[in-house]
């Protein structure tokens, strides 16, 4: 569910209630709430189908194989670009692509990833375009290392590092012990009038299993001023099938979801994931206005089932977005072309049996 849809205004209900209920909306569909009168406001939440009501309508993913990075993420948008072009209406761009460590390219989002994504926007989109990234690391280092400065001089753009120079709005997430614990969130990713773009690579994780379009906006919008970085509150626990991490972004999807997913499959990353794993040529491109449709289709590629990962799973079930297969429409390539086996981080494979 995007972040502007009117079915339900995800941001004013999470401030009217998480000033009595925090917690209170947790994963599967259940909740718990500290009296009988906040009971009855979700009950009636229930009631009128805003809270936990699938989404039925298919969404459209791109699919596309090639043996050009840029060339088939650039065609996965094309695919879908009447749906890009009147979703983005007026707004703002933020591209943010995945800055996970500085020194190992295979971990970060390629540069023609970018390129692709901008060769899409230029001849509809001529007002300046943030690439803003939140890095766990020196953001701008990554940024250098892996040549994202020259894109200053190709395009219109202009690159950022929201960790510093940008306002923030504190949050709560769960730690240890379901202690509540205040995050700062990047306002960028909370601004209604900002487009957000994912552009990630397809990695797997040592925490969720998978990252893709979500987990790259959902662990990026926590503020890292380089004193202290609030990502590390998203998962304070041992891995665990239902870390600590699915709950927290789950809930902060609820505020900060990518208006447009790109997954670069071009060269993925397999086993130690999201930072040091190594390389699989799985030569596709995903590209969806529905972020949960992507990573469903991008799990499905990678060899996995999407039903087991726990944040993908709550979000379908709270109607974030369409996470039933088969109710995803896939252009362009078929998806039983394009399914692969990476192997998963050693962490995630003896929790996961597989």
């Amino acid at each position: 569910m995007a972040r502007n849809r009117k079915a339900l205004n995800r941001r004013d209900f999470i401030k009217e209630m998480t000033q009595a209920t925090l917690g209170g909306i947790v994963l599967g569909g259940q909740y718990s709430c500290i009296d009988k009168k906040n009971a009855d406001e979700v009950d009636q939440q229930v009631r009128d189908g805003q809270l936990y009501k699938k989404v039925k309508k298919p969404a459209r993913v791109s699919l596309i194989k090639g043996n050009d990075r840029r060339e088939i993420i650039y065609q996965s948008l094309k695919m879908i670009e009447n749906e890009v072009l009147e979703s983005l209406g007026n707004k703002k761009v933020l591209v943010k692509p995945n800055v996970v460590v500085t020194d190992n390219p295979l971990a970060a989002t390629h540069v023609d990833a970018l390129r692709a994504v901008l060769d899409f926007l230029a001849p509809h989109y001529k007002k300046q375009i943030l690439i803003g990234e939140s890095s766990a690391m020196k953001t701008l280092e990554g940024f250098k290392n892996y040549g994202y400065l020259a894109l200053e001089k190709e395009y219109n753009v202009k690159l950022a590092d929201l960790n510093q120079g940008y306002s923030y709005q504190y949050r709560y997430v769960l730690g240890k012990g379901n202690r509540p614990l205040p995050v700062r969130i990047i306002s960028t990713f909370l601004d209604p009038n900002v487009y957000i773009i994912s552009v990630a690579r397809m990695k797997t994780h040592n925490k969720v299993l998978v990252t893709l379009s979500l987990k790259n906006i959902l662990l990026g919008c926590p503020l890292n001023d380089y004193k202290k970085n609030d990502k590390a509150m998203y998962h304070t626990g041992p891995p665990a099938v239902d870390d600590f991490c699915h709950y927290n972004m789950f809930h902060s999807a609820q505020e900060v979801y990518p208006d447009l997913a790109v997954i670069d499959g071009f060269v993925g990353m397999e086993g130690k994931g999201p930072a040091w794993g190594t390389p699989f040529d799985s030569k596709v491109a995903i590209a969806s206005c529905d972020a949960l449709a992507a990573d469903t289709i991008a799990t499905k590629v990678m060899g996995f089932d999407p039903k087991r990962i726990l944040y993908l799973s709550a979000m379908t079930e709270a109607g974030m977005g369409q996470g039933e297969i088969e109710k995803i429409n896939i252009l362009g390539a078929a998806l039983d072309q394009c399914l692969f086996h990476f192997k998963p981080h050693e962490k995630m494979a003896e929790l996961y049996k597989l």
